[in-house]
């Protein structure tokens, strides 16, 4: 089977204003402002979420390199994200299930795993020669 050539491929330093700057570059590309109802604004979320993740947790007190990889297609957007910080715990996607909260008394995080895996479809993770793979697709919408 053939590679598929990303549409957009970015390479940063596992640090949070090389992420904002990141997600800016990429939202900025030309074909990506044009993308139909909420799929621009759920790419933003989820690759910042899982970016986010990939420095705090993945790299935590280490510099590293990220490599974001994104295509766009008829079915909606498809992304991978290639890391070599620490593996998964488990070598598994966290559950992302929410946990019971007072709706007055909202936590600061801890919804992360959740956005990314309730907005995503495919997401799949994998981990192979010290290095993380983490593939999704946003899928298209349609407008009501």
């Amino acid at each position: 089977m053939a590679e598929i050539r990303p549409d957009i491929h970015l390479v940063i330093a596992s640090e949070q204003l090389a992420v904002r700057q990141a997600l800016a570059q990429l939202l900025a590309d030309p074909g990506m402002r044009d993308l139909r109802c909420d799929l621009r604004g759920r790419i933003e979320i989820v690759l910042a979420e899982v970016l986010n993740n990939i420095v705090e947790h993945a790299y935590a007190e280490r510099q590293g390199e990220i490599t974001i990889e994104v295509s766009k297609g008829p079915a909606g957007i498809g992304c991978r994200i290639l890391d070599t910080g620490a593996a998964m715990p488990g070598l598994a996607l966290p559950e992302g299930t929410l946990a019971p909260h007072d709706p007055d008394d909202l936590p600061e995080g801890g919804f992360g795993w959740f956005l990314i895996r309730s907005l995503t479809e495919d997401l799949r993770y994998r981990r192979q020669s010290g290095m993380n793979e983490l593939s999704f697709r946003l899928p298209e919408t349609m407008c009501s």
